[in-house]
C-alpha cells in the first residue's frame, strides 16, 4: 500500500518542480537536489551569520554604566540605557515583513548580500558614534538588516531542504544559534568591557563581520527556485518562458498584493486563527525572556550577590548551556516526529502536526514556567548564586524546545500560508524582544526579584495549556481553520523522506 502511495504522490512533486521551470524532477539545479554538502554549507553559513548578529543585538547591554557615563544618560528612573537593544530589535521586528517578500520574488542571494553589507556597514557608526541618537538610530537601521537575515533562514531552510523530515535537523540548528547569539552577547560584552573598552565591542565585531562577509560571498547560493531558472533561462538565450509558467513563477508584484501578502494577511491569521494567536504569545513570550534576561540578570547578581556588571555578563553563559541541553531536546523530538509519520502512511503532515509539540509541554511548564520561578525565589543573598543560575539554564532550555517546536508546527499545519503565519510569530517575538525588557528595571524594582519572575512564570505558565490543548484537541481545531483547510497537502512527506 505505501509503494502506491508513493507512485500516486511522486507526479505531484515532479509537476511542482517543472512548474518552477525545472526541465525534470532531477534537474541539479533545483535546490533540494543540491548535493548535502552544499546544502549543509549554506545551511551552516547563514545559521552562523545568524548567531554572530545576535551579538551585536546584546553584546552593549553589558556596558550600560560606561555607556551613560558617555552620553551622560541615567538609568535612574527607566532604563535609557537599554534603548540601543530596543531600537536594534525594533528594526528587527518591522523591516524583514516589507524585504523578505521582496526576496522570495526577486532572489535570495543578492537580498541576503545586500543586508548583510547594510548590517555591516552600520556596525560602523555604532563604533564611533558621537552621540546617543546616532547610536540608537544606527543600531535601528543595523538591526533592520540583521532581522532580514536571521528570519530570511525560514525562507532558506525551506528552499534547499524537501519537506518537515529534511527540514527538522536545519530548523533546530537555526533556533539554537538564533538564541545562542542573544545569550551570549552579554558574555562576549562583559569581556571586552571588563578588559578594553565598550567601543571595543563593535571594533572586535567589525573584524569577525568582515570575515564572515567573504565567507558569505565564496559560499551563498542562489536558493529560489524560480530565480534560478529565470537566471538559466536568460543565460541559455531564451526569451521568454511559456505563459503557463510564467504565470505561475512570474505573477505582477501588485501594491495592493504586495500590501496585502507582507501586512494584511499575517494580521489577519494573527487576529482570526487561535492557534497562530496563542502560539505568537507563546513565543513572543519565550523569545521576550530571553532580551529580558539581559537586564534582570544584571539586578539580580550585582544587587544581591556583589557581583560585577561584567560578571553579571558571564552569568548568561548558564542560558547558552539550557540552550545547549535544549537542542539535544529537540533532537529527541525530531526522532520522534519521523517515527511516528513513517508509522502513519496514510496522514499528510498537518495530521501529524501535533506531535512536534509533545516535548514542548514539559518544557514549557518545567523549563520555562518552573525555570522562572526557581530562579525567583532562589534569588536571596542567603542562597549561593548558583540556584539564580539554574533557574537561568531551565528556563532557557524551555525557550529553545518551545520556540523550536511553535515554528515546525507553524510550518507543517499551513503549509502555504506558513510564511504569512510565521511573519505574524516573528513580529511578536521581536515586539516583545523590544519592549519587555524595557519594564524590567521597574518590574523587578517594584515587585521584587522574586515576585517579577513569578509573574512571568505564572504568565507562561497560563501560556503553556496552549500545546496541551492542540495535542489534544488538534484535529478538530484544524478542521475549524479555513486556512489549514485549504493549505492542507494531500501527500504523505514521510514516504518521500525515507532517505533522511
Amino acid at each position: 500500500m505505501a509503494e502506491s502511495l508513493r507512485v500516486e504522490t511522486e507526479p505531484n512533486i515532479a509537476t511542482e518542480e517543472v512548474a518552477a521551470g525545472f526541465a525534470n524532477s532531477d534537474d541539479p539545479d533545483n535546490p533540494f537536489h543540491w548535493p548535502s554538502r552544499t546544502k549543509w554549507t549554506v545551511t551552516l553559513t547563514t545559521c552562523f551569520v545568524c548567531f554572530i548578529v545576535g551579538l551585536n543585538a546584546t553584546g552593549i547591554a553589558s556596558a550600560p554604566t560606561p555607556i551613560n557615563d558617555r552620553f551622560n544618560i541615567s538609568d535612574a528612573n527607566f532604563p535609557n540605557s537599554f534603548w540601543p537593544v530596543a531600537s536594534w530589535t525594533i528594526g528587527a521586528a518591522i523591516v524583514p515583513m516589507i524585504v523578505l517578500p521582496l526576496m522570495e520574488k526577486y532572489g535570495t542571494r543578492s537580498g541576503y548580500l545586500w543586508s548583510y553589507g547594510t548590517f555591516f556597514v552600520f556596525v560602523i557608526p555604532q563604533a564611533v558614534a558621537p552621540n546617543f541618537a546616532t547610536l540608537v538610530v544606527c543600531r535601528f537601521i543595523a538591526g533592520s538588516a540583521a532581522g532580514v537575515l536571521q528570519n530570511g533562514m525560514d525562507g532558506i531552510i525551506a528552499d534547499i531542504w524537501d519537506g518537515p523530515v529534511q527540514r527538522s535537523l536545519p530548523i533546530t540548528i537555526y533556533v539554537t544559534c538564533l538564541l545562542a547569539g542573544v545569550s551570549l552577547g552579554p558574555v562576549y560584552g562583559g569581556v571586552v568591557v571588563h578588559n578594553l573598552y565598550w567601543r571595543w565591542i563593535f571594533y572586535i565585531q567589525l573584524v569577525i563581520y568582515g570575515v564572515t562577509f567573504i565567507i558569505v560571498l565564496l559560499t551563498m547560493k542562489e536558493t529560489r527556485a524560480p530565480v534560478i531558472t529565470s537566471k538559466r533561462s536568460r543565460a541559455e538565450g531564451i526569451q521568454k518562458a511559456p505563459p503557463s509558467m510564467e504565470a505561475k513563477n512570474s505573477p505582477p508584484l501588485s501594491p495592493a498584493k504586495f500590501f496585502y501578502d507582507t501586512l494584511i494577511l499575517p494580521a489577519r491569521l494573527l487576529c482570526t486563527e487561535p492557534v497562530v494567536f496563542f502560539f505568537t504569545l507563546l513565543s513572543a513570550l519565550s523569545y521576550g525572556i530571553a532580551f529580558i534576561s539581559t537586564q534582570s540578570v544584571t539586578q539580580v547578581f550585582v544587587t544581591n550577590f556583589g557581583f560585577a556588571e561584567y560578571q553579571a555578563g558571564l552569568v548568561q553563559a548558564s542560558i547558552v548551556i539550557g540552550e545547549i541541553l535544549g537542542f539535544v531536546g529537540c533532537l529527541f523530538q525530531n526522532a520522534l516526529y519521523k517515527r511516528t509519520g513513517l508509522a502513519n502512511p496514510h496522514k499528510s503532515e498537518a495530521d501529524v502536526s501535533e506531535v512536534r509539540l509533545y516535548l514542548s509541554i514539559p518544557a514549557s511548564f518545567i523549563g520555562l514556567a518552573g525555570g522562572l520561578l526557581w530562579y525567583g525565589w532562589t534569588s536571596y543573598q542567603s542562597l549561593p548564586w548558583i540556584l539564580p543560575a539554574i533557574g537561568l539554564a531551565m528556563t532557557s532550555f524551555g525557550v529553545t524546545v518551545v520556540m523550536q517546536a511553535i515554528m515546525m508546527y507553524i510550518t507543517d499545519a499551513y503549509a502555504r500560508y506558513a510564511a504569512s503565519a510565521s511573519a505574524a510569530v516573528c513580529f511578536g517575538e521581536n515586539i516583545f524582544a523590544a519592549f519587555l525588557p524595557l519594564a524590567a528595571q521597574s518590574m523587578y524594582a517594584n515587585l521584587g526579584f522574586q515576585w517579577a519572575s513569578s509573574l512571568l512564570g505564572f504568565i507562561a505558565l497560563l501560556l503553556s495549556f496552549a500545546p496541551i490543548l492542540l495535542v489534544w484537541k488538534g484535529k478538530d481545531i484544524r478542521a475549524r481553520s479555513p486556512f489549514i483547510k485549504e493549505a492542507s497537502t494531500s501527500y504523505n512527506p514521510f514516504l518521500l523522506g525515507r532517505h533522511c
